[in-house]
C-alpha cells in the first residue's frame, strides 16, 4: 500500500507545505511514491478567505510588492531555496498597488498548481472538497480522517492539519447580547470574517454600533458605503443615500496604523541584536519557565529601539547629540528601560523622534473631550498626522520599527503561547490599512456616515436598544438598536465550530491558557497534555500557539511561517521514509 498524507485546508498554508514537500523530497524521499490528499471544500491555493467568491472592492492590505509564497536565502531553514514571483511581479502590476482579495485568490492557485507540478512524478494529489470532522487512530498506527458526507475515512500514516482561520461559538458576553437582540428584535452581529457576514439588515440612514477599528471594521466600512452605491470624488464622498450611520469605538479607539507608504533605501537595522536566537534558547531553558511581560518583553523592547536608534543616528544624524557609536555602546549596556529613557534623553532633543511603544499602543490613554463633536475633529487630526508621518520618509525610523516587529515576531515564535496580545499589538502597527483606506475614512466621517466612539468602548443593553459609551469622551453615549462585532472570531480550541478541532482536544490534544492548540516549535507536531509530541499528527496556523504573522509575507524577511513549513515538511518526509522502508523490510 502507498504512504498516504492527509493535509486538512488547502488554502495558503496548505500549499506552503506542498511546495517545501516538493523542494525537499528530491533530498529526502525520492522514488517511493505517495498519495497527498486535499481536504478542503473551497479551491486549493486560495483557500476560504481568498476566495472568487467576494466583492472585488475589498482588498489586500500590503503592497502587491510586499506579497510572496516563495521562500528566499533570508528563511532559516535546512531544506533548499525555492525563488519565485511575487504577487506585482506575477500580475504585472505596479509594486505600490494594493491588490484586490480576488487577484490575490488568483495568484495563490497559481501557486499552488506550481507547487503539484513540482512534486516527484511518482507523487500524486487528491483533492477532496469536503469538511473533515474527525480524526481517530493510535499514535503507533495509520490514522483515520474522517470527511462530512463519506461513510469511510480517508486512511493516513500522517496527518498535518492546515486549518486557517476559524469560526467560533459565542463567549458569554456575546451570549448575552444575541439573546437580548433576539428579545427585542434588534440586530447583533458577532465576530465573523466580514466577507461572510450577511449585512442585509443594517438598514440605511439608522445608525450602528461597531466595536473594533481593525481591518475587519476597514471591510465592513467598505461593503456598506461604496458596496451599497455610494463613491468617493477626490477627497469627498458622495453617499447613495443607502448607507447606514456607523458609530464606531475600540480599546485603544483609534484605527490601526497606516502602512509605510516610502520605500527602504539604505543600510538596515543588524537585526537581531537584543531579541535573537541565544536569548529566545536562554529563555526556553529556564526550568521555571518564563513570563512575557517579566522576562521577554524587556527583550524586546531594546529590540525595537535598537532597530529604531539606528536608524534615526545614521541617516538623521543632524536630529541626534551624540555620534551612533557612543549612542549604541551606552544602549547596549543600559540594563533596563529607566537607564535607556534617559539615555535617549540626552541624546534626543526631539520627543518625537523617540520611540515610546506604551504611547503608540494607547494614544487615547488619559485623553479626555469635552464633547462628542470636539472629539471627531480631535480623531481627525490624529488620523491626518498618522497618514502624512507614515508617507515621509523623514520618519524613517518609524520602517526601521517595523522591520524589528517582523524580527522579533520571527523569535516569538519559538517559544510558542505567547498570547493574543503580543499578536494585535503588532497588527494594530504593522498590519494595518493603506493609506488610500485611512483618506477614505476621513472622508465617510465628513459626510456624516462614520462618527467615533473613542477609547475603551463599552457596549451594554437596555431600554430595549444597545447603548455605547467611552472613556474619551465621559457622560456621552450612543443608543442604536443594531451592534456589529467588528474583529475576526478568537481561534481558541475550546470555542471553536470545528469539529474536527474539538475532537482532537476531547482526544488529548493540549492548549494554551489562552486556548490555542500547542504544537512542537520544532516541527509542528501535535503535543498532548504530558507534553508527548503525536508521530502521526501535525498542525500549522492562527489556531496553534505556533501562530505567526500570516501563510505569506514580505520578501527577504525571514518569513517564520516558511520556515514552519519547512520543518514540517522535512518531518514528515523523514518519517513516510521510515513507513516505506519499513514495509520493504
Amino acid at each position: 500500500m502507498r504512504p498516504s498524507l492527509v493535509i486538512v485546508g488547502a488554502g495558503p498554508r496548505g500549499t506552503g507545505l506542498i511546495e517545501r514537500i516538493a523542494a525537499n523530497a528530491p533530498d529526502l524521499y525520492a522514488g517511493s511514491g505517495l498519495d497527498i490528499h486535499l481536504v478542503d471544500p473551497h479551491q486549493p491555493g486560495a483557500g476560504r478567505i481568498w476566495r472568487a467568491a467576494q466583492s472585488p472592492l475589498l482588498w489586500m492590505n500590503s503592497h502587491a510588492e510586499d506579497v510572496t509564497m516563495f521562500t528566499d536565502e533570508t528563511v532559516a531553514m535546512e531544506g533548499p531555496v525555492r525563488e519565485g514571483p511575487t504577487l506585482h511581479e506575477w500580475a504585472g502590476i505596479d509594486g505600490r498597488t494594493f491588490a484586490d482579495r480576488q487577484l490575490q485568490g488568483a495568484y495563490l492557485r497559481w501557486v499552488h498548481e506550481q507547487a503539484v507540478a513540482a512534486l516527484p512524478p511518482d507523487v500524486t494529489v487528491h483533492h477532496h472538497p469536503r469538511r473533515a470532522v474527525r480524526v481517530s487512530g493510535s499514535r503507533e498506527g495509520r490514522q483515520q480522517v474522517w470527511l462530512e458526507g463519506r461513510p469511510r475515512p480517508l486512511l493516513a500514516d500522517l496527518v498535518v492539519l492546515a486549518l486557517g482561520h476559524l469560526d467560533a461559538e459565542l463567549d458569554d458576553h456575546q451570549e448575552e447580547l444575541a439573546a437580548y437582540a433576539k428579545t427585542h428584535g434588534l440586530v447583533h452581529l458577532p465576530p465573523d470574517f466580514t466577507a461572510d457576514s450577511d449585512l442585509s439588515a443594517l438598514r440605511a440612514g439608522e445608525p450602528v454600533l461597531v466595536r473594533g477599528f481593525g481591518l475587519a471594521f476597514v471591510d465592513l466600512m467598505v461593503l456598506l458605503t461604496e458596496g451599497r452605491g455610494g463613491r468617493y470624488e477626490g477627497d469627498t464622498y458622495v453617499p447613495s443615500g443607502q448607507e447606514p450611520v456607523l458609530y464606531v469605538g475600540s480599546r485603544r479607539g483609534v484605527p490601526y496604523h497606516s502602512k509605510i507608504g516610502y520605500d527602504w533605501s539604505g543600510e538596515r537595522p543588524p537585526l537581531p541584536r537584543f531579541f535573537g536566537p541565544p536569548e529566545v534558547d536562554a529563555l526556553l531553558a529556564r526550568p521555571e519557565g518564563f513570563d512575557f511581560r517579566r522576562d521577554v518583553w524587556p527583550l524586546v523592547e531594546k529590540e525595537l529601539g535598537f532597530a529604531h536608534y539606528h536608524r534615526l543616528f545614521t541617516v538623521h544624524p543632524e536630529r541626534t547629540g551624540v555620534d551612533w557609536s557612543t549612542f549604541e555602546e551606552k544602549y547596549a549596556a543600559a540594563s533596563d528601560a529607566a537607564e535607556r529613557e534617559a539615555l535617549v534623553a540626552s541624546a534626543v532633543p526631539d520627543p518625537a523622534d523617540r520611540l515610546d511603544l506604551d504611547a503608540l499602543d494607547r494614544p487615547l490613554d488619559g485623553v479626555r473631550y469635552g464633547s462628542f463633536e470636539e472629539f471627531q475633529e480631535g480623531l481627525h487630526g490624529y488620523v491626518e498626522q498618522d497618514l502624512s508621518r507614515s508617507h515621509d520618509p523623514d520618519y524613517s525610523p518609524d520602517l526601521a520599527v517595523f522591520l524589528g516587529l517582523l524580527s522579533v515576531y520571527g523569535q516569538l515564535v519559538r517559544l510558542g503561547g505567547i498570547g493574543p496580545w503580543w499578536h494585535g499589538f503588532f497588527s494594530y502597527l504593522a498590519s494595518g490599512p493603506p493609506g488610500p483606506r485611512l483618506r477614505q475614512m476621513l472622508a465617510l466621517s465628513r459626510a456624516g456616515v462614520l462618527k467615533f466612539l473613542g477609547a475603551d468602548m463599552t457596549v451594554g443593553a437596555e431600554g430595549g436598544v444597545f447603548r455605547a459609551s467611552s472613556a474619551t469622551v465621559p457622560d456621552s453615549f450612543v443608543e442604536a438598536r443594531a451592534l456589529v462585532e467588528a474583529r475576526l472570531p478568537e481561534p481558541t480550541v475550546g470555542r471553536a465550530r470545528d469539529t474536527l478541532l474539538r475532537e482532537l482536544h476531547a482526544d488529548g490534544a493540549a492548549e494554551t491558557p489562552d486556548g490555542l492548540l500547542r504544537v512542537d516549535p520544532a516541527d509542528g507536531r501535535l503535543l498532548d497534555r504530558a507534553g508527548r509530541p503525536h508521530p502521526r499528527r501535525f498542525a500549522l496556523g492562527p489556531y496553534t500557539d505556533g501562530r505567526t504573522p500570516g501563510a505569506f509575507t514580505r520578501p527577504r524577511t525571514g518569513g517564520p511561517a516558511f520556515r514552519q513549513n519547512d520543518a514540517t515538511a522535512r518531518a514528515a518526509l523523514v518519517f513516510l521514509r521510515a513507513v516505506v522502508s519499513d514495509a520493504a523490510s
